[in-house]
């Protein structure tokens, strides 16, 4: 996923092909796919939950920049004539936000042969470090962050890309609070009881 190669190797010979994706998935919360739902109670132990849970192993989910649990819609919403924000106008800010990006990485030299960056999901360890600089007050959330979720170093580096990201969207230069705020938000819940 992180290469964006795949490697099929046979006894005659071993091919490599480019693979760049984004990849979306859905679950179940648990067996029955009724876990914290708002109007229908859960029967699947806790146990069981935790062990359908861990099905998709850690180093995986790491490896996904935004998780988001999809509730119950309710009727009122469905049926509701209040509009949200058009697909045109989007469209128009992460138009914005990809050519804030292509200038950002326009002047990079590729580095032997390796893809250019194009975009802050592209960035290396060293365009982290000059592109998703924090003030003292991110610092204090990541560094609160690392402890209270466990985070790992590539789940660290992950959160920053998603929140340069999240600022290039709202037009801003530097990561902001709010911007790292949301993007850890977008990382995997621990189990609650339900």
């Amino acid at each position: 996923m992180e290469d964006k190669l795949v490697t099929i190797s046979r006894a005659q010979g071993t091919l490599t092909f480019s693979a760049n994706f984004q990849l979306i998935g859905a679950t179940n919360p648990c067996p029955c796919g009724w876990y914290n739902d708002s109007q229908k109670p859960c029967p699947c132990a806790p146990s069981t939950v935790t062990k359908y849970q861990k099905r998709l192993s850690g180093p995986l989910l790491d490896r996904i920049d935004i998780h988001i649990e999809v509730p119950r819609v309710d009727y009122e919403k469905f049926s509701s004539d209040r509009q949200g924000e058009s697909s045109a106008a989007i469209r128009l800010r992460v138009e914005a936000a990809r050519q804030r990006q292509r200038e950002r990485f326009a002047n990079l030299a590729q580095d032997h042969g390796s893809p250019s960056i194009t975009c802050n999901a592209d960035m290396r360890l060293a365009e982290i470090r000059a592109y998703c600089k924090l003030d003292s007050v991110g610092e204090g959330l990541m560094r609160s962050a690392m402890t209270e979720l466990n985070l790992s170093a590539h789940a660290y580096h992950r959160i920053l890309k998603l929140a340069r990201t999240i600022a290039d969207l709202a037009g801003r230069e530097e990561i902001q609070f709010p911007h790292l705020a949301e993007a850890l938000q977008y990382r995997p819940k621990l189990l609650t009881s339900g």
